[in-house]
């Protein structure tokens, strides 16, 4: 059994469970722990629905568990008349291909395979892969690539480290971990920029260029990644900083002080900022759009057969302030695949 949550506040985090392990065989959806799958939506009761294993039919079932906002499968309430006295539902039986509705915004969708899944640790979700069609429906492989570099050569001052978490296949993140430190490189080669950088604590325009070289670059038609930089330099009095550029959803979190700053901006399809972007385009979206010729993001670096065919897409990045960092304070950049399950509460504390 897979369970994607396709649109609300918990949206892209998926779950897997297996009819064959035992301690499994009930899998709890609610708003608060203890439970299974946790969706933080104000509509979601605290224990809102359970999918079970019918060891009798062999198939996986739904109930409602008198939540007060009602669950439904594809359009039909699945609550019973006595729903008002929170009474469970009668168990509802499950396909591949359904679409389970909390409340108004939370919908899962479900897939029920028979072949094996891999095991892993409760919570950690797998990559989608939106492109899969593209490539036969095959399973990809790893498709995030790091780059880390301090200082960068020839650049005592400077250090760069970025995350490129690629789709349709790892060739395009893998060429951007490439080809952006040599466009970085390039542009710091220029003694009035590193000045100006040191001069004004801003090396805005330095990522705005890298970001577009490495666009125009880049050759792959079908492959697309994001991209999350961090551009970081110590002036000449010893004082660190760092700034961020990204396109996606690979995200960057600034610890100082015990205070922590998102760097970074989503750019998924069901980001507010993103759909505003897209709506002055003169191209609202639908409440429920959540994908866009199957992926979900907006902005990435590649995929340029998208982009001749959509201009919706575009591969300008999100430049942050830069930020002035002190002793004990520290930078964390990581894909969605660490952050659809970890927050950043949660990971400074760990830190």
């Amino acid at each position: 059994l897979s369970l994607e949550v396709l649109s609300g506040p918990s949206c892209g985090l998926q779950y897997f469970f297996r009819s064959t392990n035992s301690s499994k065989l009930k899998v709890s959806i609610g708003r608060v722990s203890p439970g299974d799958v946790i969706l933080k939506d104000s509509e979601v009761s605290g224990k809102h629905a359970m999918i079970y294993w019918n060891v009798n039919k062999l198939k996986w079932e739904l109930v409602d568990m008198g939540s007060l906002n009602g669950t439904r499968l594809n359009s039909k309430v699945v609550r019973t008349s006595q729903s008002e006295s929170r009474q469970w539902s009668d168990p509802v039986e499950l396909s591949d291909g359904d679409t389970i509705i909390l409340g108004t915004s939370s919908e899962i969708s479900v897939r029920i395979t028979s072949q094996a899944i891999p095991d892993l640790p409760f919570g950690i979700g797998k990559a989608s892969d939106p492109m899969a069609s593209r490539r036969g429906g095959k399973e990809l492989p790893m498709e995030d690539v790091s780059f880390d570099k301090w200082p960068l050569p020839g650049y005592d001052q400077f250090g760069l480290f970025g995350i490129f978490d690629g789709h349709g296949g790892v060739d395009a993140a893998t060429s951007v971990s490439k080809l952006m430190p040599e466009a970085v490189a390039e542009i710091l080669s220029s003694s009035f920029t590193r000045e100006k950088i040191l001069r004004q604590c801003d090396s805005s325009d330095v990522l705005r260029e890298a970001f577009r070289r490495t666009e125009a670059r880049l050759a792959n038609q079908y492959e697309g990644c994001t991209a999350t930089v961090v551009l970081v330099w110590r002036d000449d009095q010893g004082n660190f900083f760092v700034q961020s550029a990204n396109v996606g959803d690979s995200a960057c979190i600034v610890n100082v002080g015990g205070k922590v700053t998102k760097m970074t901006e989503d750019h998924k399809i069901s980001s507010h900022s993103e759909r505003l972007r897209i709506q002055a385009l003169g191209s609202p979206l639908g409440d429920r759009v959540t994908r866009l010729h199957g992926i979900n993001l907006s902005r990435m670096l590649g995929d340029k057969f998208l982009k001749e065919q959509d201009g919706r897409f575009i591969s300008e990045p999100y430049v942050s302030e830069a930020c002035r960092m002190n002793a004990g304070g520290f930078v964390l950049v990581a894909s969605d695949g660490f952050w659809d399950v970890v927050n950043a509460k949660r990971a400074v504390q760990v830190i």
